[in-house]
C-alpha cells in the first residue's frame, strides 16, 4: 500500500521570493500578524498557492457566501475569460463563486437560477443571459429580486429590469471598425452580426448603419442592406460573409471573433486572400486571437474592467440589501469603451 505524500513544509525563503517581499514580511503574514498592507498580504497568500503549499488554518478565510455566475457556454473563449476574472474578483471579496453553464439540451437559465437559490446563494452575476434577449420575459428578474436575491447583468440592457447593468459600447465598437476599414480605402463594407433579437446585436447594427452614413453618405435603408444577422459562431460568420462577398464587400465587420474566423474561412474557400482581397474585423479579442492566421484585427472588449465593475456593483447590492437600504429610483447602465486592435487581417483595398 502506498501512503499519500505529506504536504511539504513551507520554506520561508521560497515564499518570500515568490511574493517579492522580505522574509520578515512573509513571516508576519504567515503568523497572522498585523501591520502588513492588504495587497502585500494577498501576494504572500498567492505565493503559497502557486508553490503548492497549504495555507495555515489560521489564514483560511471563511467564505462570505456563494455567488452564482450564469453564462451561456464555454466554447466561445470570451466567456471563460469573463468567468475567470469574475471568479477571481469574487474570491478577493471573500465570496465563493459557483459557475453555471447553459448548453443545448441542458439546464435553462431559469433552472440554473432555481438550483442556485436552493443552494442559498448570496447573489448572481448574469453574463449575456435572457436579459439581452428582447423576446424574453423580463418579469423573471423582478420575481428573483422580490425573493431577495441581488444580481447584476453583463452585456445586454433592458429598462424594465431593476438591477445594475454593465456593457461595452457596442455602437462605438462598430463605428471604430468601419472607420478603420474606410481609412484603408474600403468603400463596400458589410456587417456580420448575431440575431436582431439580442441587444448587443442591435446596438452594433445601429452603430454600423450610422458609421456608413457618416463615412459614405449612405441612407439608412442602403446601409441596412449590408447587415447580415446570423448565429454568433464560426458557421454563422461563414454564411454571413458568403452573402456579403456576393454583394461585393471588400471589408467585413463581425460581431464576434468566432464569426470573424468564419468570414476568413469563407474568403479562403473562394480563393481570396485575407487581407489582400478581403479585410476582416472581429470583436472581443479573446486570448488566442492574436495567434490566428492571419492574426485578427479586432475590437477589444474591456473584459477586466467590466468584470471588476460587475462584481463591485453586486457587492454593493448585497450590502444594501443586508442593511435594508432602498435601491436607487433609476438604474444606471455602466458603459465601457472598447479598443481597436489592428493586426494582420485588415489591409488597404486593392484597386
Amino acid at each position: 500500500m502506498t501512503l499519500p505524500e505529506p504536504h511539504p513544509t513551507p520554506r520561508l525563503a521560497d515564499i518570500a521570493a515568490q511574493a517579492q517581499v522580505s522574509e520578515a514580511t512573509a513571516s508576519r503574514v504567515l503568523n497572522g500578524k498585523a501591520g502588513v498592507a492588504a495587497g502585500t498580504r494577498q501576494r504572500v497568500l498567492a505565493a503559497l498557492d502557486v508553490l503548492g503549499y497549504e495555507r495555515p488554518v489560521r489564514l483560511r478565510r471563511r467564505s462570505a457566501g456563494l455567488v452564482g455566475l450564469v453564462i451561456p457556454e464555454l466554447t466561445n473563449p470570451i466567456f471563460p475569460a469573463f468567468a475567470q476574472i469574475i471568479e477571481q474578483s469574487l474570491a478577493g471579496h471573500g465570496y465563493t463563486p459557483v459557475l453555471c453553464t447553459q448548453m443545448p439540451g441542458g439546464a435553462t437559465e431559469d433552472e440554473l437560477v432555481e438550483q442556485l437559490e436552493e443552494r442559498g446563494v448570496t447573489g448572481i452575476v448574469f453574463l449575456s443571459g435572457l436579459h439581452a434577449d428582447t423576446r424574453a420575459d423580463p418579469s423573471r428578474y423582478a420575481r428573483l429580486s422580490s425573493r431577495g436575491v441581488p444580481f447584476v447583468l453583463i452585456n445586454g440592457y433592458n429598462p424594465q429590469i431593476d438591477a445594475p447593468f454593465v456593457s461595452p459600447d457596442d455602437g462605438a465598437a462598430a463605428r471604430m471598425a468601419v472607420r478603420h476599414l474606410a481609412e484603408l480605402g474600403h468603400r463596400r463594407i458589410g456587417l456580420a452580426v448575431g440575431p436582431a433579437r439580442y441587444v448587443p446585436s442591435r446596438r452594433k447594427a445601429e452603430g454600423f448603419v450610422a458609421a456608413l452614413g457618416e463615412s459614405f453618405g449612405l441612407s439608412r435603408g442602403q446601409a441596412e442592406r449590408l447587415v447580415q444577422h446570423t448565429l454568433f459562431s464560426v458557421e454563422g460568420g461563414d454564411a454571413a460573409a458568403a452573402a456579403l462577398l456576393d454583394d461585393g464587400c471588400t471589408g467585413i465587420v463581425c460581431g464576434s471573433d468566432l464569426m470573424a474566423l468564419g468570414a476568413v474561412r469563407a474568403a479562403r474557400r473562394r480563393g481570396l486572400d485575407v487581407p489582400g482581397q478581403l479585410s476582416v474585423v472581429g470583436f472581443d479579442d479573446s486570448q488566442l486571437i492574436a495567434f490566428t492566421d492571419p492574426p485578427l484585427t479586432t475590437v477589444r472588449q474591456p473584459v477586466q474592467a467590466m468584470a471588476t465593475a460587475a462584481v463591485g456593483a453586486l457587492i454593493e447590492e448585497i450590502h444594501d440589501r443586508a442593511q435594508g437600504r432602498e435601491n436607487p429610483p433609476q438604474r444606471t447602465e455602466f458603459i465601457f469603451q472598447p479598443e481597436l486592435v489592428v493586426r494582420g487581417s485588415t489591409g488597404p483595398v486593392r484597386e
